[in-house]
Formats: C-alpha cells, structure tokens, sequence
C-alpha cells in the first residue's frame, strides 16, 4: 500500500512537472511579472541607493507574493476543466497526499526560480550580501507556505469561472503574516539585530502549512465538485 501510494505521489508529481514544461510560456509569465515589479519599482521612486537598500526587503516579498497569487490558477483549474481532477478525487489513494503533490509541483515552478531569481534582484536594489543570504532564507521558508495556503483559496474558488477577486480576499489577508514575519527577518539583519525569533514564526508556520494544507486542500475540493 505505501509503495502504490509512493508511486502514485511521484507520477503526480511528474505529471504536473511535464506539463508546467510544456507550457512554458504560462510558466514564466509570474516570473516576468516578479522582475518587472521590482525592477520598474525605482523607476517609479527614487535611484537612491540607501532608500531602495531600506525599501528593498518589503518590495522583493510584495513583489514574490504578488506572482505566487498570479500563479494559483495553474494549480488546480486545467485538471478540473479536463476531468483529471475528479478522477484523482475517486482514487483510492488518500487525496490530501496527492493534493501535497501537486503543491510541491506548483512550488517547484514557482516559488523556487523566486529564490533563484532573488540574488540578482537584491543586487539591483543594492542589498548587501547579508540581506541577500537572510532575504533567500525567508524565501525559502516563505514561498512554500504561499503555495499551501493558496492551494486552499484555489480548491474552494476552482468551480467558480471568475473566481479571481474571491481568490485574492481569502488568500491575501492568510499571506500578509509571512509578508510582515519575512520583510522584518531582513531589515532586522541589515541592522544587526537577531533574526532568531522571526525564523522560527516562520519555520512554525510552515510546519502547520504542511500539516494542515492538504488537509484543507482536500476537504474544499471535495466540497467545490459536489
């Protein structure tokens, strides 16, 4: 049973991969508009390199958080309009462990090229080398947590055909305690100052993400297809 359930997480996973491959240009359009909100943001304000260092953290997370919003509706809508999503609803296999693999998947091809992504816009908005390693950390524990959450905002609004603006008032106000806890880690360290506490806030709501998000996920896709 475990190794069918195994097999059946990682055909999923590859699945989705294979797809988010195959239409690249979806793919990469919350990347560009991750690049181009930052980088138009000084055109828009000032060249100033101390103010855009202090303004840097906020504008790279509103930015990360902005493309992953701009990203949900590639994780649950294609596989409902073509059915697969009611036929993994009938599988045998526990759903939130297959939704967890569909997340992971949209993490994948989101939320890590972020991170990727991450130095080179820090270089732009002239953070220095400590901002950076402590801004790709909060990266790293923040992007994951964006695609869980979000997961549950796309499962209950999925039926819905202009189901944008419901998604965005559930998620958005779910995201703005990674926003504060990750932009705060970063100015901390350009002062600093301990970023201790601000690591574990958000090292703890990520393991209450993973363990509840499927969950969640689950129970709202099963509700969204009665």
């Amino acid at each position: 049973m475990e190794t069918s359930l195994s097999r059946a997480f990682i055909a999923l996973l590859k699945r989705d991969l294979q797809l988010a491959y195959r239409h690249r240009n979806e793919l990469l359009n919350p990347l560009f508009f991750f690049i181009l909100v930052v980088a138009l943001f000084p055109l828009g304000t000032t060249p100033d390199k101390t103010l855009l260092m202090t303004m840097a953290p906020g504008v790279i997370w509103v930015a990360a958080l902005l493309a992953s919003m701009l990203s949900l509706d590639s994780l649950f809508r294609a596989d409902y309009e073509d059915g697969t999503l009611e036929q993994i609803l009938l599988s045998s296999h526990p759903l939130s462990v297959l939704v967890l693999a569909k997340i992971i998947s949209h993490w994948l091809v989101t939320g890590f090229p972020m991170i990727l992504l991450a130095p080179l816009l820090g270089i732009f908005m002239y953070l220095p080398t400590n901002g950076i390693l402590t801004l790709m950390l909060t990266l790293v524990l923040g992007t994951p947590i964006l695609s869980l959450v979000g997961a549950i905002g796309m499962a209950l609004t999925v039926s819905l055909r202009r189901g944008g603006m419901l998604l965005s008032l559930l998620v958005l106000p779910l995201y703005i305690p990674v926003l504060i806890f990750s932009a705060n880690a970063v100015d901390a360290h350009l002062a600093d100052m301990a970023i201790t506490g601000q690591i574990y806030i958000l090292s703890s709501m990520l393991m209450l993400a993973i363990t509840l998000a499927p969950v969640a996920t689950s129970a709202a896709l099963r509700i969204s297809l009665e």
